[in-house]
């Protein structure tokens, strides 16, 4: 068992291998997706609440946590969009309530579009939107033999406690266990070698057209210090994407489920009981 009570396992999925923590109880499903660099820690202070309410499925996404760091996997979203929505299928799980955060935003937006049928609601926690795909003298110079040793230089170059002081707007919260939690992927070969075929892979996020198809109930929630993806991303998706509200906490940051995990339960409660 995980630290929040979850059951822990390793499924296959298009041969690779997902770490997930999961409780299917019988009660309506929700699938966590996290962000960019992190894992399945991103949801533990939610997860204590939310298993009360729901059946819950997280995975560690392909390179990133404890999943596989696969040099032959495509890391574009449309790639993760369809493994996840594979490992559901997998796991017999439908109409389902998607809950992501930042990057998994994007993943989970792609997964929406893809398969509609399958998810009544989204719930985007301080999710990426608008960024264009890489430039092509980037994508070009990662295939440079030295380009890994730049990119451990350039992630290394601050502490792991300074790079989380740009995702907390409550400085207090950063403990020793959040830093090495966060520390932990820079030890790891593989990590740096999915970075690199992320930076390649990666295509620009939803266009306005794209988000203008999606008719699922959708809940932006958005803490308004947000220093990685600034509220005006927020209020831009709300715009863009037909079915949605936004909702923001004044004195929060980007790692929002740390910092108001009872304001974003209760949201998700609210969000996920309300008719179809």
């Amino acid at each position: 068992m995980s630290f929040n009570g979850l059951n822990q396992s390793y499924i296959k999925v298009d041969n690779i291998n997902l770490y997930c923590e999961y409780v299917l109880n019988g009660k309506p499903p929700l699938f966590l997706i996290h962000g960019f660099a992190s894992s399945t820690y991103t949801f533990r202070r939610i997860i204590p609440f939310l298993q009360k309410q729901f059946s819950i499925i997280a995975v560690d996404l392909p390179g990133f946590g404890k999943s596989e760091k696969s040099t032959s996997f495509v890391y574009s979203y449309q790639n993760y969009a369809e493994l996840l929505i594979k490992c559901l299928h997998q796991l017999d799980v439908t109409n389902v309530a998607i809950v992501a955060h930042s990057m998994g935003g994007q993943i989970a937006l792609n997964m929406a579009r893809m398969t509609p049928e399958k998810i009544n609601k989204l719930i985007l926690l301080c999710s990426s939107g608008y960024l264009k795909k890489a430039r092509k003298l980037q994508v070009y110079s990662s295939y440079l033999p030295f380009f890994e040793k730049f990119v451990r230089y350039y992630v290394g170059r601050k502490e792991v406690k300074d790079h989380l002081k740009n995702v907390f707007y409550n400085q207090a919260l950063i403990n020793d266990e959040i830093i090495n939690e966060f520390a932990r992927p820079l030890s790891e070969k593989g990590f740096y070698q999915a970075l690199i075929r992320l930076l390649r892979h990666r295509e620009g996020d939803l266009l306005p057209h794209q988000l203008q198809e999606i008719q699922i109930p959708t809940l932006l929630i958005w803490g308004q210090e947000d220093r990685v993806v600034p509220l005006e991303v927020g209020q831009r998706l709300v715009r863009d994407l037909p079915n949605a509200q936004l909702i923001s906490y004044e004195k929060t940051g980007h790692l929002i489920t740390e910092e108001r995990p009872i304001d974003v339960f209760k949201q998700i409660l609210i969000h996920t009981s309300e008719a179809l």
